[in-house]
């Protein structure tokens, strides 16, 4: 990312010294208007992010009440089956399953925060059962290519952004975002299998080294995460899920107003029903969902002021003249082509890119590169980032085909996302 911010200034800035040499003295002076554009582009993304505030702490009030009712050991408990199948060389009860369930699981609600932790553990009880120290197993290729892959079944912040950008259907992206993330997961899964023949692994095994001491936030796993449904539940459950994509193609017009309200109800109905304190642990969650909030400012004030220089210098539309015959072909404006680039190396710098776009007023949340883009942010993962994490955890540094991949899931996901928005919303 440091690259990514420098070469964007820089390009922005070259551009717009080029055409204050070439200035005739009419209209601005390019470098005045580069001066401009940076500052009211910081004052811009601090109202962005304060406006932000109030949606985004409604949203983890609800993720935080379904979480206290238990949602995510019930969803743990329902892919269990279809986990054991996926990794068969780990053991249905050993604790790097619940804790890869868990973590897909939270995922799965958009709970970031909450996978991160389930997901370091799971890395560390797969290291466990691994016999060659320092490169990867075929379980832990297989359960980082899923993870990059993002199974995001409910994309709260790009919600919560899209609303706060003045959307009219917020929640319109979920069909888009479902059929993308589907399809990148499948991706993912695919390329694990038939990657790993090109990377074996060596012949020659060496003794398993058990992991240190656990951090603490990851010390604890509900009970219940061993535990699994009847396979023919878990079955009609995927069933279900799967169904909902060609019932939100056909019927996403009629039942978009419905899906913030109806989420609401729903989340606060379960937890009523699970005997939570509604109201006390919604206010907990909503205190974290401020935090969020205020930390992004920073990220956004630096990606969004280096978007906006990009475009007060000329850079960005000399770009878009040169790439649209391209990227348009296939239905990705060039207006989205950074945001598609950027994802998988930062998320707060793909969350910038999104959030200026969709702010552009030339663009909007509701148009097809708005639709486009958001979409992009919720059915992909920062890649980079959460295979540097998880395999630092470990210290493995022998990764195999983890990265192939993920990164194949990542281009899948753009291409799937390109055409759901485009068989959706034209």
């Amino acid at each position: 990312m440091n690259f990514v911010f420098y070469f964007l200034v820089a390009a922005a800035f070259v551009t717009a010294a080029w055409h204050q040499v070439r200035w005739a003295g009419e209209g601005a002076a390019p470098m005045d208007a580069l001066s401009r554009a940076m500052v009211e582009s910081a004052a811009g993304s601090v109202e962005l992010a304060l406006g932000l505030v109030g949606v985004m702490t409604l949203f983890l009030g609800l993720m935080k009440v379904a979480e206290a009712g238990g949602l995510l050991t019930i969803i743990a408990r329902l892919i269990r089956p279809l986990m054991v199948r996926l990794f068969p060389s780990v053991p249905a009860e050993h604790p790097a399953m619940g804790a890869m369930i868990l973590n897909l699981s939270a995922n799965a609600l958009g709970l970031g925060n909450a996978a991160t932790p389930f997901g370091i553990r799971a890395m560390q009880e797969l290291e466990r059962l691994n016999t060659r120290p320092g490169t990867a197993t075929d379980a832990m290729v297989l359960f980082l290519a899923i993870n990059t892959s993002s199974v995001t079944l409910l994309p709260t912040g790009v919600i919560a952004l899209r609303a706060a950008a003045g959307s009219a259907d917020p929640a319109g992206i979920l069909p888009t975002t479902l059929f993308a993330t589907f399809c990148a997961t499948a991706a993912a899964i695919i390329a694990a299998f038939a990657y790993r023949r090109f990377f074996p692994l060596e012949r020659e095994a060496a003794p398993a080294v058990v992991p240190t001491e656990l951090p603490a936030e990851t010390e604890v796993l509900p009970a219940e995460a061993g535990q699994a449904y009847p396979l023919w539940v878990s079955m009609l459950a995927m069933g279900t899920l799967l169904a909902l994509i060609p019932f939100s193609v056909l019927y996403g017009q009629v039942i978009a107003p419905w899906i913030l309200p109806g989420l609401m109800l729903a989340f606060l109905t379960f937890g009523l029903l699970r005997r939570v304190r509604i109201y006390e642990v919604f206010v907990e969650g909503a205190k974290e969902g401020f935090q969020v909030a205020l930390r992004i400012i920073p990220y956004l004030v630096a990606i969004l002021v280096a978007v906006a220089m990009l475009r007060a210098s000329g850079a960005l539309q000399a770009a878009i003249g040169l790439l649209a015959p391209w990227t348009g072909a296939v239905g990705l404006p060039a207006e989205a082509l950074p945001m598609a680039l950027l994802r998988p190396l930062s998320g707060s710098g793909a969350y910038g890119v999104l959030a200026s776009i969709i702010n552009d007023p030339a663009i909007g949340p509701d148009s097809y590169t708005g639709y486009l883009v958001s979409t992009l942010q919720g059915s992909t993962e920062t890649t980079f980032y959460v295979l540097a994490v998880y395999f630092g955890a470990v210290q493995v540094r022998r990764i195999r085909h983890a990265l192939l991949a993920a990164l194949t899931a990542d281009v899948v996901a753009v291409f799937a996302a390109v055409f759901a928005c485009t068989y959706f919303l034209l």
